[in-house]
């Protein structure tokens, strides 16, 4: 009965102002408090969600618009928010997600580059022409030379064209084939002859029929990579050379270095290599003609012999009576010179004729040598040993200079290991000298609350506090008055149902408080009348605190609050 007279006789809560004109009335109060209440909900839900906001991080960057929709679809397919940035230039993705969102693209073909490749053949259709499956044929070359191109480090992007001539019945009607590529190089980045060259090589072995001569390669300069005209001026030394001559000098240096580092220790030896290479590209051709040997051990080059005999010759002689006389026997041969024509004496025979020509080979040697690029004309070496270090019995080190044993050997392996050369002039300077010990740069400690990761955990511990005050700001500021109006129990309503509390448990301890005191004057008479000794009013008591253990409580309190 109390409660109901409490509840009646408290006083209404505060007013609403008259928003928009609308009549203060119990249900537009609640109306007004709802809308309210779900406004700071959805605050500190917009709060809490902010907070929870991951850390995006780039995905992609720099690629076209062709590619960029690709991976948008593909990123929506696989319900991964992403967002972009500079520009729309980058696209990006959840920190702790970037390395597997990269690996399903990458699964998927993405990005592609811009480029096609022998892909573009996968997709070809019923009833294509020749002419457009020729062109997809070459896209799609061109899409894998460009594919190609861009894996050298130097290149960002590359386009490649190619002017591929129809085949001709003819031969010299053909046409060769020709090839121009495009790159877009890193900033800062640049290539060298030898790579401009390994490009041209790709491109030219790619195609059939290509010579590297009709490959043109140019940057996003507009700048001539490949100039089949320009030549190497003759002082001075292509970037191979160069290269080469760097890697003999360190080659030199690092065998020095192994060698005489066990000796003296890792960190106590310094050397340094000159060489003078000689580029140069000699050429040399010799004929040289011997006398003849002897006849007999000469070699027969050639051997002509020819012999003739005319029976039938005009008479000859002294007119008169030999004349016509028989002619004698002969008593020598008929000998014919084998080098000049003799004619025979006039006989009946005849008149015969011999030539005889013999040519013998001559000594002739011919000698080509060719003097190959490259060789070494003279090589400097300079080394510098440390003082060698030792450790007495009692531990203290000392430093002292090598001794000229010790110096001899050393110089020894050194020109063992430099290949040294006295006729062609090579040189060596070992010096033994303390090296001076580097300065230690200061360490600086940086404050504690200067340093990085203690100011991103500070900024992280930061936001969650200052996202905790705003949420409970929201809550016991706003939405728990509200939630309380809503429900009937304001302020004043909580206070009368406290003050109602209060009454009853005032109530209640009074009573308590007279049954006990009736408790105890029914105890006193029953002794009086009885007599009963102190063991049955313990037993009594006992009994009475086992039933009801609150009274006996209460019956301490009192006795403690008496005295």
């Amino acid at each position: 009965m109390a409660t109901a007279e409490t509840t009646a006789l408290a006083p209404p809560g505060p007013a609403l102002p008259n928003l928009f004109g609308l009549q203060q009335t119990p249900v537009t109060r609640n109306i007004v408090l709802a809308v309210g209440a779900a406004i700071t909900i959805a605050i500190m839900v917009g709060v809490w969600l902010w907070s929870q906001t991951p850390d995006y991080k780039v995905l992609f960057s720099n690629f076209n618009d062709r590619d960029g929709g690709a991976i948008v679809a593909s990123l929506q397919q696989l319900n991964i928010p992403y967002k972009y940035s500079d520009g729309g230039s980058a696209i990006l993705v959840p920190g702790n997600q970037v390395h597997d969102v990269r690996l399903k693209l990458a699964a998927q073909g993405l990005p592609k580059g811009g480029n096609v490749g022998f892909e573009l053949m996968e997709n070809q259709k019923l009833g294509i022409s020749q002419f457009l499956e020729q062109v997809n044929f070459q896209r799609a070359l061109e899409g894998e030379l460009a594919r190609s191109i861009q894996a050298v480090s130097a290149v960002q992007t590359a386009r490649v064209h190619l002017a591929i001539p129809k085949s001709q019945v003819f031969i010299r009607d053909q046409q060769k084939p020709t090839a121009s590529v495009l790159l877009n190089l890193y900033p800062s980045r640049v290539l060298d002859q030898q790579q401009v060259s390994a490009i041209i090589h790709l491109v030219a072995s790619s195609v059939p029929e290509l010579s590297a001569k009709n490959v043109t390669i140019v940057d996003q300069n507009g700048n001539l990579l490949s100039d089949p005209t320009k030549q190497m001026a003759n002082n001075m030394l292509d970037p191979s050379q160069l290269k080469y001559v760097q890697e003999y000098q360190q080659n030199i240096i690092k065998r020095i270095e192994s060698i005489i580092s066990p000796i003296v220790g890792a960190n106590n030896v310094r050397a340094e290599a000159t060489a003078d290479i000689d580029f140069s590209r000699t050429e040399q051709a010799a004929e040289t003609y011997k006398p003849n040997s002897p006849p007999e051990a000469s070699a027969i080059r050639s051997q002509q012999t020819s012999e003739s005999y005319n029976k039938g010759a005009n008479p000859s002689g002294v007119p008169g009576a030999l004349s016509n006389q028989p002619p004698v026997p002969a008593t020598a041969p008929i000998v014919a010179s084998s080098t000049a024509n003799t004619p025979s004496a006039a006989s009946n025979a005849g008149l015969m004729q011999k030539d005889s020509t013999m040519n013998f080979e001559v000594d002739k040697t011919i000698r080509y040598t060719q003097q190959p690029m490259g060789g070494v004309k003279r090589l400097s070496v300079a080394v510098v040993i440390n003082y060698k270090t030792e450790t007495d019995k009692n531990g203290k080190t000392t430093t002292r200079p090598l001794t000229d044993i010790e110096k001899t050997q050393i110089t020894d392996l050194t020109r063992e290991a430099m290949g040294f050369n006295k006729d062609r002039g090579d040189t060596l300077n070992v010096v033994n000298s303390p090296f001076a010990s580097p300065e230690k740069e200061p360490i600086v400690d940086l404050p504690l609350w200067k340093q990085p990761d203690v100011l991103q955990m500070a900024k992280e511990i930061a936001k969650y506090i200052g996202v905790a005050i705003v949420l409970a700001y929201l809550f016991f500021g706003f939405l728990k008055p509200m939630l309380l109006k809503i429900m009937g129990k304001d302020k004043e309503t909580l206070e009368a149902i406290e003050a109602e509390k209060l009454a009853q448990e005032e109530a209640e301890k009074e009573e308590e408080e007279a049954a006990v005191v009736n408790l105890s004057r029914e105890a006193e008479l029953q002794n009086t009348r009885h007599g009963s000794s102190y063991e049955t009013n313990l037993e009594m008591a006992k009994q009475l605190a086992k039933d009801d253990p609150r009274i006996v409580a209460n019956v301490v309190k009192a006795w403690v609050s008496n005295e």
